[in-house]
């Protein structure tokens, strides 16, 4: 485990502090690491059974939650929690306002709370950059209910004045979920949509991050996102060099048999800026771009 330093976080001692995290899967894992790095107890939930035991090799607390049933051991774990994090998907509401209607009942001593959102809620800009002011105008169902958990999780917020950081994620990826095991398992593509681009950001960015809003108890829209929206076919293209590979054959977008999902993805086109969090968290990101990120995971075998 790394413990990654920016500012204020390398002063702040946090004990005693809680932090139970709804959803606590692969993102969860590096927010886990860099707040026990704090002085943090973490707990958070999975669905399985099996992960139960995976996410205590993390130090993290876990115990399931399906969504809708709160079981007595949850409610306990919530009982006493300073600062929730929520990374789990919407469905037609958030499930965790619905499953827990009367939240601050449950975590009676709540001082933050952080929505690991996405930047699918700006929807479509035909390449051009957007940021933290720029209207959302989400076009697939899944970001259209993300704004409205965004929104759910502002009014809770106001109506009992606890600071709120919406935290909208680009393309996660980090060990395991990258562009060499794509390689490694014959399945990379190189998709070639003229003028698209997208960005991303690795898990340990974003386990930085909500420590940073939360030591900080900050709140407001941050985007965290790495600093050069790029291409998707030139990370395919520069993980095979890096690899001493040959790169697929091009493909072209218009032609390429897709799942209704994944074209769904290169419907929306923009660059998205990180400069609030930079200024505003104290952000230093740990993986600026893609060609830092394969050469870095490359060198050090993190990919893996």
């Amino acid at each position: 485990m790394m413990c990654w330093t920016s500012g204020v976080l390398q002063l702040v001692s946090n004990t005693g502090n809680k932090l139970f995290i709804f959803g606590a899967g692969f993102s969860g894992i590096a927010i886990a690491e860099q707040a026990h790095c704090r002085s943090f107890d973490v707990y958070g939930t999975t669905r399985s059974e099996q992960k139960v035991a995976s996410l205590s090799q993390y130090g993290i607390h876990a115990v399931l939650f399906d969504g809708q049933h709160v079981s007595p051991e949850l409610t306990a774990y919530l009982s006493d929690t300073t600062h929730l994090l929520v990374s789990i998907a919407p469905g037609d509401a958030d499930p965790v306002l619905s499953a827990i209607p009367d939240l601050k009942r449950a975590i009676p001593d709540l001082q933050w709370i952080g929505y690991l959102s996405t930047v699918g809620v700006y929807g479509n800009h035909d390449g051009s950059w957007v940021d933290e002011e720029t209207d959302p105008r989400p076009v697939s169902k899944r970001s259209i209910q993300r704004l409205d958990a965004e929104d759910s999780w502002q009014k809770f917020a106001e109506d009992n004045q606890i600071p709120l950081a919406i935290l909208r994620l680009s393309g996660i990826y980090g060990p395991g979920r990258n562009a060499f095991i794509n390689m490694e398992a014959c399945k990379a593509r190189r998709l070639v949509k003229p003028g698209q681009v997208f960005n991303r950001v690795h898990r340990d960015d974003i386990g930085l991050a909500v420590n940073l809003a939360m030591v900080k108890y900050a709140s407001g829209i941050f985007n965290i996102t790495d600093d050069e929206p790029a291409p998707p076919q030139d990370v395919v293209t520069l993980a095979h060099e890096i690899a001493g590979r040959e790169p697929p054959p091009e493909i072209n977008f218009q032609s390429a048999e897709l799942s209704p999902m994944a074209r769904s993805f290169y419907g929306e086109n923009k660059r998205v800026s990180n400069a609030k969090s930079k200024s505003e968290l104290a952000m230093s990101y740990q993986w600026p771009n893609y060609r830092v990120a394969l050469q870095r995971m490359w060198d050090g075998g993190s990919w893996e």
